[in-house]
């Protein structure tokens, strides 16, 4: 069941210039109480929530007592996206989504820290949209954050992402089923067409399994899922670049004092693999405490919801506690 809790924020300034006079920001705590151990903040993918562990918690595999991030060692903490829906408040639903960009979401995630009395991480981690988010609250605060794990993502939308967002966008603003047919092209950039081949076999009753598959999974987010929200998250996602209104990458990365790992699938068809080992080479020019894991899995984009195991052979020396230095949040 989930226990959302709320912090109130208000005046706050966009990215745009605009003034947004309130916004109420939900999230949810799990393992240790707040100031007692080293703080995970954990942030959700397009479609995700702060529900990450738990009754229908989405990262379950990886969360939890005794599991790879430890709730018996840290505080975890996990924020919904300002308009994602998840408080089922429908006056907390933003309609004017254009107006906000992953910048402004990375501040409303530091402020909500702030206010908590949260001054430093052990860890951000999250993935897809997720880790778009982590990227850019390390570059807001490079000294505030121990490690940065951007999973099956990027620091910054590259044209093909920009591409399928608008695509997104158009059907999400056209279509008479807007929500379950965005879904259907959705799933198709993040799985891949061996991962779809290999399941369904063209196996059919009466349809196409294929086509059952996909139509049940537009069904289900339709049911789960709002109209704004969706518009929303998927516009967050052409919006992420770590250098914009700053330098270039590399001396934007100098600042990260973090260490950071990179996450990335070998068949990513939306965040492509081949961007994150660019990154990767980059930042080794500049930095030693870098890092680049590798899934290796059929399911494209998708894999880092599926391939626990290997994910948890990447993480588990960074939240084995005895590797750990003492930390206090200041």
């Amino acid at each position: 069941m989930k226990n959302l809790k709320k912090i109130d924020l208000f005046n706050f300034n966009l990215e745009i210039g605009k003034v947004r006079p309130y916004i109420p920001l939900y999230f949810e705590t799990f393992g240790q109480p707040v100031g007692s151990a080293p703080v995970v903040l954990v942030n959700h993918a397009l479609t995700g929530n702060s529900t990450i562990t738990g009754e229908n918690g989405w990262w379950n595999d990886l969360i939890g007592e005794n599991k790879t991030i430890n709730t018996n060692d840290f505080t975890v903490i996990a924020f919904n996206i300002p308009g994602n829906g998840y408080d089922n408040v429908f006056g907390n639903l933003i309609s004017d989504y254009k107006d906000f960009t992953i910048l402004d979401v990375a501040r409303i995630f530091w402020e909500g820290l702030f206010h908590l009395n949260i001054d430093e991480l052990f860890t951000v981690i999250g993935g897809s949209l997720g880790g778009a988010i982590a990227w850019e609250m390390a570059a807001q605060h490079p000294t505030k954050i121990k490690n940065l794990i951007p999973i099956a993502t990027d620091w910054k939308a590259t044209d093909w992402v920009i591409a399928n967002v608008l695509i997104q966008d158009k059907i999400l603003n056209n279509s008479d089923d807007p929500i379950a047919d965005a879904r259907l092209h959705a799933m198709l950039l993040y799985r891949t067409p061996q991962s779809i081949n290999q399941r369904f076999k063209r196996k059919q009753n009466n349809v196409f399994e294929v086509e059952n598959w996909l139509t049940n999974h537009g069904s289900k987010l339709k049911n789960r899922f709002r109209l704004s929200s969706y518009k929303l998250m998927n516009h967050l996602l052409k919006t992420n670049d770590i250098t914009k209104n700053r330098k270039d990458f590399v001396t934007v990365a100098s600042q990260i004092q973090a260490n950071i790992h990179i996450v990335s699938v070998d068949t990513d068809y939306f965040f492509i693999a081949e961007e994150n080992r660019e990154t990767y080479q980059n930042l080794k020019k500049i930095k030693e405490n870098v890092f680049y894991h590798e899934i290796q899995s059929i399911h494209g984009h998708d894999a880092f919801l599926i391939e626990f195991n290997q994910l948890a052979t990447f993480l588990s020396p960074i939240f084995n506690t005895q590797n750990t230095h003492k930390y206090v949040n200041a």
